[in-house]
């Protein structure tokens, strides 16, 4: 186990030195074929390191937004299933490949020569019977296209009537509409005739002769349709992905209803059951479905099938279904997902490397993932947890406590040892380990209220609650049971007014950092100009300043095609993005790169500037005193990119703040400091909503909003609402009895 408070190197020994050197190893193991293709991964700063075994790190970054991936894609369940439909299902249509929706049906037919003796031509046809919907490929959504963002009626070709971003008069491709000889190009398009206007939108692949070259011509939307629609909008650039947010609507496959099957894969049923039927399952039922099957011929699939679904349950993730897609699952739930695969391997003496794999997790669910690690552990295997939650910090073996602060004030192991020893060690984790915590002794009287009413989004049943005003309010729940449904989807509908700030990615480049997001890099730049007599674009890296071997990247960037892209650091400027002369000046006696490579709490001490003392002042407060101000953005976790939009808002004239598991990535420390500020912020006559998990932020509430009993279909209802102290009293309640239990005095060394 390793802990210490946020931002005290814990990642940076795990994933910077042991995962690291483990991967490179592996990497040495397959040097003759990588070589030419990936370079050589650099040794981890140490001295030595020994006794490594092969080690599978299970992080939090999110899974990929592939728009066809699934729950039940990226592991195997869905595989498996269909598996079993293939061979017990009625009527029976194919293999497998019959019900996934990501292999078309196709067939074919003509002559063939074969070279045998003399020779013969024979006839032949084949056929794959594929489980993709042919309307929506597979997609599951239907995209209904505004024509009038596609084009400018008035204008001709020639003029740039095509309004697509990518298409100028110029363009290349604009001059396969205008020269290939189907359309008029000075001719306006509202005065195209009918024939004109299908070609220009609607006509099928054609093969043309365009400047000597084979090419194939077809309609504009189906080009939208191929090059934009078929990708994930979050991935796309930010200029296409508005320009697709403003024309395209989705909409669920008339054809399929969203289940991305073809009417054969839907029509094969097992007791009436499809396999669309069986994806859009809660996971937890879906396992008790495969249970009841009695059928021997596949009896060894139903039960590698079982295992699987009961991991997911095992993990809190049985409110889930296997149609889910995997871009929209968390940090923690991807995580766990991932989980699922390595629960059920043989694999021994392997190191798992998990990064604090309770976030998103009830106190409930995590007394589950202490069994799990424990089943990781017995079966031969060595884990390794960066954690800040006692519960898991109390079942360890051995500890391993980094501190004493964060940024530079950390990155020094204080404790290493058992558990007991820890406790009385003194260090910031042993202290709040042996700490009761307290209710608030006088909670505050709200003023005023948000009413929800007969709210159904998702698994909500028809909830009416009123959410109070002027105080600190605390939306808990197992997860699944409803939270986010019920404060997100619900309550900034019913009060446009309400901030909602999550964890999602801060959409940016790879140029992001803390510094460009706050604003504060325009000021630190124009102090750094009049402090020189020289010009801003020079302190950009993205102007005139930048280094141009790597454009200001400080990194370049390699794409291998078939394999995952090679970053590394560039040879020019060595990681630090500008050029060397830009270097040469100083403010106050710093260059640009070594402001830029401060700390949050250092900056705020050299900096004099106003607007930038008060957003580093922000920033501390709400814990990020750590964070480099040039810290590429995608390194930061989701509690911290929540902190940091957080700061942002408080300049604002907001009056109700929603957030979402704030405590994420918190030490217990951290988590007091984080209190006092949502505290202040009530004092200054704010609201604040915490959808959260973490039990000291409960008994520090002024008011509690309990969902459940369970998760999925088994929640979606308000168990409780009032004080935390009625809380701590109530039947039937998960979260009520772990409060109770964090309230009564700690047990040195209980485990």
């Amino acid at each position: 186990m390793f802990t210490g408070v946020s931002g005290s190197g814990k990642s940076s020994l795990v994933f910077g030195t042991i995962a690291a050197e483990s991967q490179r190893l592996i990497n040495e193991t397959y040097s003759a074929f990588l070589q030419g293709f990936m370079p050589t991964l650099a040794r981890p700063d140490v001295d030595s390191l020994e006794g490594l075994t092969t080690a599978i790190i299970l992080d939090q970054e999110r899974m990929g937004a592939n728009v066809r991936s699934t729950v039940g894609t990226v592991t195997d369940a869905n595989a498996l299933l269909r598996v079993v439909f293939s061979r017990i299902a009625k009527p029976h249509i194919g293999g497998p490949q019959a019900y996934s929706f990501n292999i078309p049906s196709v067939s074919g037919a003509g002559a063939i020569s074969i070279e045998r003796g003399e020779g013969q031509t024979v006839s032949r046809s084949f056929s794959v019977a594929g489980g993709m919907c042919p309307r929506c490929s597979g997609m599951g959504t239907a995209s209904d296209i505004d024509l009038t963002q596609l084009y400018d009626e008035a204008k001709s070709l020639n003029q740039g009537a095509i309004t697509v971003p990518g298409y100028t008069a110029d363009g290349w491709s604009t001059r396969m509409f205008s020269e290939t000889g189907f359309l008029d190009p000075d001719k306006p398009i509202r005065d195209y005739t009918e024939a004109e206007l299908h070609d220009f939108l609607h006509k099928e692949p054609t093969k043309v002769r365009f400047n000597g070259i084979n090419l194939t011509y077809e309609g504009l939307v189906p080009k939208i349709q191929k090059s934009m629609l078929s990708k994930d909008v979050d991935t796309m650039q930010p200029h296409i992905r508005a320009f697709v947010e403003r024309a395209v609507t989705f909409t669920a496959c008339p054809a399929c209803t969203g289940t991305r099957l073809n009417e054969a894969a839907r029509s094969s049923t097992i007791g009436g059951v499809s396999i669309a039927d069986a994806c859009a399952m809660q996971i937890s039922d879906l396992a008790g479905w495969v249970r009841g099957l009695s059928e021997p011929s596949v009896a060894p699939l139903l039960g590698a099938l079982g295992e699987s679904l009961d991991s997911f349950v095992e993990m809190g993730l049985g409110y889930l279904s296997l149609d889910r897609p995997s871009g929209t699952l968390s940090g923690g739930e991807a995580q766990r997902t991932r989980m699922v695969r390595n629960l059920g391997s043989p694999l021994t003496d392997v190191t798992y490397v998990f990064d604090e794999p309770t976030i998103g997790l009830h106190a409930h669910d995590v007394e589950r993932m202490n069994g799990l690690l424990r089943r990781l552990r017995d079966k031969g295997n060595t884990v390794l947890v960066v954690e800040h939650d006692p519960e898991v910090i109390r079942i360890t073996d051995h500890v391993v406590d980094m501190g004493p602060g964060a940024g530079p004030h950390g990155g020094t192991i204080v404790y290493e040892g058992t558990l007991d020893g820890l406790i009385e060690s003194g260090t910031a984790t042993g202290r709040h380990l042996d700490v009761r915590q307290d209710l608030k002794a006088a909670p505050r009287t709200p003023r005023g209220s948000i009413p929800i009413r007969n709210a159904r989004l998702h698994n909500l049943q028809d909830v009416s609650v009123d959410v109070p005003l002027g105080v600190l309010v605390a939306v808990t729940g197992v997860a699944g049971s409803g939270k986010s449904s019920l404060i997100h989807g619900c309550l900034p509908r019913t009060d446009p007014s309400v901030t909602v700030i999550d964890q999602s990615a801060i959409r940016g480049s790879r140029r992001s950092n803390p510094a460009t997001y706050t604003g504060i890099l325009d000021p630190i730049r124009t102090a750094f100009a009049k402090a020189n007599g020289v010009k801003a674009a020079l302190f950009s890296a993205n102007s005139e300043g930048a280094c141009p071997n790597c454009n200001g990247l400080g990194k370049t960037y390699t794409s291998l095609g078939f394999m995952a892209e090679v970053v590394s650091v560039c040879e020019v400027c060595e990681g630090r993005r500008y050029t060397d002369d830009v270097l040469e000046y100083r403010l106050r006696g710093r260059n640009i790169v070594e402001v830029l490579a401060l700390p949050t709490e250092e900056a705020r001490d050299f900096f004099i500037e106003k607007p930038v003392r008060v957003m580093l002042d922000r920033l501390v407060d709400i814990g990020l005193g750590y964070i480099a101000l040039g810290q590429e953005l995608d390194t930061l976790s989701g509690g911290e990119r929540q902190r940091l939009k957080l700061a942002i808002e408080m300049s604002s004239a907001t009056q109700v703040y929603v957030l979402d598991e704030p405590t994420t990535g918190l030490h217990m420390q951290d988590v007091d400091n984080l209190i006092g500020l949502l505290d202040r912020l009530v004092e200054a006559g704010r609201t604040v909503i915490v959808i959260e998990h973490n039990l000291d932020v409960v008994a520090r509430a002024d008011w509690v909003i309990d969902m459940g009993p369970g998760a999925g279909h088994d929640g979606g209802r308000v168990v409780f609402e009032g004080l935390p102290a009625e809380l701590a009293r109530a039947e039937g309640s998960l979260t009520g009895l772990h409060l109770r239990r964090r309230l009564e005095p700690a047990a040195v060394g209980a485990r």
